[in-house]
């Protein structure tokens, strides 16, 4: 075993990150027990998702330094997704599995996925990815998967959302936990995280598509984020952080007014659901929009954009006597006081 290392202030506060996550997934039930199951599979209260990059090589010793210390003891293993989209990838998924196992994570598993082509490189290669963490997950039991997405990474997914205009949903960037995946790094920035390996010695791989400018992510990363800081002043990438955490909040907040006002609103019926004009009218307008979504999304499993979604207000707040609106698979017309949304009829 090495020397554990001196603790400084980048690796303690990447281990304070990680222990406030744990502390919920042990509250979330970790399971009493060996390493395997009755059948002889690895089990593991949760897993590390490892690139071998410096986040989250960062991370994962961070989680094999904490999980055994958390109150109960958490088993923590790792899994490494080896996408094949480059030469040498399969020898940079080993190295990154033994630094894993050399941090004392177990178990660790190594998963070689077919990056399809669906919605350009970088979406198949992150459907590819979740849905290999997702596998390993149900193969070990594990309760959550660490993401090692940074403040960095917040910032940059905001101002990507802000460039395409794909509002508030969008622009709350990513949350700390949505289902089964966990993102405790994302109030630490990733000049830290690389500080922190730095620290402990940890070499981590640097994946040369990261400086590929043929990548959006990668023109914010090192154009835009930089002549932001130099322009406005430093704090930038803390600000647009701030913003994302503020609109989930306001997000939140009025997607659970939505809920309460559809209970009041709609009536369901065989042919689909409706809404009471004079209901949506009250409201204001990012309250009614919501709930004409959150209408279409709950009984037709359609989600709007915007456009869509106004064309739709404007029934209510611009009647004029007009024709019902074709949606993707729906139909919404209005007949006297009430919004009907209806199974768009098939041609055959």
């Amino acid at each position: 075993m090495p020397s554990r290392p001196r603790l400084t202030p980048a690796i303690a506060d990447v281990r304070r990150a990680v222990r406030g996550v744990l502390a919920e997934v042990e509250a979330g039930g970790a399971r009493d027990g060996g390493t395997q199951d009755p059948a002889g599979h690895p089990v593991a209260d949760l897993l590390v998702a490892l690139s071998g990059g410096a986040d989250s090589l960062a991370l994962a010793a961070a989680v094999a330094f904490e999980a055994p210390r958390a109150a109960r003891g958490l088993r923590a293993g790792a899994v490494v997704v080896d996408h094949g989209l480059q030469p040498g990838s399969d020898v940079v998924a080993r190295r990154a599995a033994e630094q894993a196992e050399s941090l004392g994570l177990a178990p660790v598993l190594v998963k070689r996925v077919e990056v399809g082509a669906d919605g350009g490189p970088e979406a198949a290669a992150r459907t590819a990815r979740y849905a290999a963490l997702a596998a390993a997950a149900q193969e070990t039991g594990a309760s959550a998967v660490l993401l090692a997405h940074t403040m960095d990474d917040q910032a940059e997914t905001v101002l990507l959302g802000l460039a395409r205009g794909s509002g508030p949903t969008s622009l709350q960037g990513m949350e700390v936990r949505a289902g089964l995946f966990v993102r405790p790094l994302l109030g630490i920035r990733r000049s830290t995280t690389r500080a922190s390996c730095t620290d402990q010695g940890l070499e981590p791989w640097d994946d040369p598509q990261n400086d590929d400018p043929a990548f959006t992510r990668v023109r914010v990363r090192h154009t835009v984020l930089p002549v932001l800081e130099r322009e406005l002043g430093p704090g930038v990438v803390e600000a647009l952080a701030r913003t994302a955490e503020q609109l989930r909040e306001d997000t939140s907040a009025l997607d659970h007014f939505a809920e309460e006002q559809a209970e009041e609103l709609a009536d369901h019926a065989e042919a689909g659901i409706s809404l009471d004009v004079r209901g949506l009218a009250a409201n204001p307008p990012a309250l009614r929009q919501r709930l004409i979504r959150l209408a279409v999304a709950s009984e037709f499993a359609v989600t709007l954009s915007r456009a869509q979604t106004l064309e739709v207000s404007r029934l209510v707040d611009d009647w004029h006597g007009q024709g019902p609106v074709s949606l993707p698979g729906v139909t919404v017309v209005r007949r006297g006081g009430v919004l009907h949304f209806e199974a768009a009829l098939r041609a055959d």
